[in-house]
């Protein structure tokens, strides 16, 4: 059974009728705009799933979204006419050049690094598949090896936080390959045949909406599996689930790469709208953010996480926005948070779930013809 409140439907209905209807009252700016915010309610629904249903804190997304990021704007950065290095045959972007090592044979050098690891993201369709292979692989590796070694809880979250760090640094160290601290900037549009992606355009909007929504239903049908239920009794009682016969590391293990694989998606999908990625997609900060968003939103809500994420965004962007907050808004978010943590610990989706779960019984108590002491009442003659 995919729902088991007869109001999810409904809710699930609502939010995806809503941001398809978006466009309707969103002018070019705020399209663009609102298309991050999804993005964003991705990563937060990735993080429900790990956090909320698998039990594994994962301070480490940004690492499985900065990996699709980059996958794609490496592809993008190749389809942009004026990015690539002027005067030479092989196509490699731009910044090799200036980044080479005075002294050296410079535009040579450059061209035989850059030839084995960019000239195969001319094709934009393997920019996407390395997009989601990374992610997967990097998360299949680290999920065996942690999971099997039955590491769980705070270790998870170091090992997790350590990876993403040192994967950011190599990044920035490799500066005449990956233009370290600068990122990718300058990128081309992403197409399909003749079919191009405007980062501002309904076309790129609705792809983003679209795959929100496979994602939200999709999850939601993943946990509701054999598989699904398993992973809960895990994140529950791990040691009774192991006496039970049932294989924890390998259920650990594929809702991990399942949730780093929306992250690269996701990653994917921000890079086509915001036209750049950066090394700070890999930040601790931006890790723990969406550990926030999940949590404000409700870790064990799937929709709850992702409307979560996008609600603090644009409760961010207002404030910070706001000249007689610009000084303050961080710390108002912070407040947010603490207060939501102190009152609301199952977050905003809690609360609504509690609140339709009231209605609901309301009604149902209602209609019944079982009256309040326990007799069935008779309809009037």
């Amino acid at each position: 059974m995919l729902f088991k409140n007869h109001y999810e439907p409904l809710a699930y209905a609502i939010f995806i009728a809503a941001i398809l209807a978006a466009p309707l009252v969103l002018d070019e700016f705020w399209l663009n705009r609102f298309s991050k915010y999804l993005v964003f309610g991705m990563l937060g629904s990735a993080v429900a799933l790990s956090w909320g249903y698998a039990g594994i804190l994962n301070l480490g997304q940004g690492l499985f979204f900065g990996a699709g990021a980059y996958m794609l704007a490496m592809s993008l950065k190749l389809a942009s006419p004026t990015s690539l290095q002027q005067g030479s045959s092989t196509p490699v972007p731009d910044f090799m050049l200036w980044n080479a090592e005075p002294g050296a044979p410079t535009q040579l050098c450059c061209i035989v690094k850059g030839s084995a690891l960019w000239l195969p993201f001319q094709s934009q369709w393997f920019g996407v598949a390395m997009g989601l292979a990374v992610p997967v692989v990097l998360a299949t590796v680290l999920g065996s090896v942690v999971f099997a070694k039955r590491i769980s809880g705070t270790f998870v979250s170091i090992i997790t936080l350590a990876l993403v760090l040192l994967v950011r640094l190599l990044i920035i160290d490799a500066q005449p390959l990956t233009n370290g601290f600068n990122g990718l900037t300058d990128l081309g549009s992403f197409h399909i045949g003749d079919f191009t992606f405007d980062p501002y355009g309904l076309e790129s909007y609705y792809l983003i909406a679209g795959l929100l929504s496979l994602v939200l239903v999709g999850t939601r049908l993943l946990i509701s599996t054999r598989a699904g239920l398993i992973l809960q009794a895990t994140r529950d009682d791990e040691v009774r689930a192991r006496y039970l016969g049932f294989n924890v590391p390998h259920y650990k293990t594929f809702f991990f790469v399942i949730s780093a694989a929306i992250c690269g998606v996701a990653g994917m999908l921000y890079v086509l709208v915001s036209e750049f990625a950066s090394p700070t997609f890999m930040d601790l900060s931006f890790s723990i953010t969406m550990v926030v968003w999940a949590a404000v939103g409700g870790r064990a809500s799937i929709l709850g996480a992702c409307i979560g994420a996008i609600l603090i965004n644009m409760i961010e962007a207002k404030i910070s926005e706001t000249k007689a907050l610009v000084e303050v808004w961080k710390a108002i978010i912070g407040l947010i948070f603490v207060l939501v943590v102190l009152f609301l610990p199952r977050g905003l989706g809690g609360l609504a779930h509690d609140l339709c779960r009231g209605l609901w019984r309301r009604r149902v108590s209602g209609t019944s013809p079982v009256g309040k002491t326990g007799t069935i009442s008779h309809p009037a003659a």
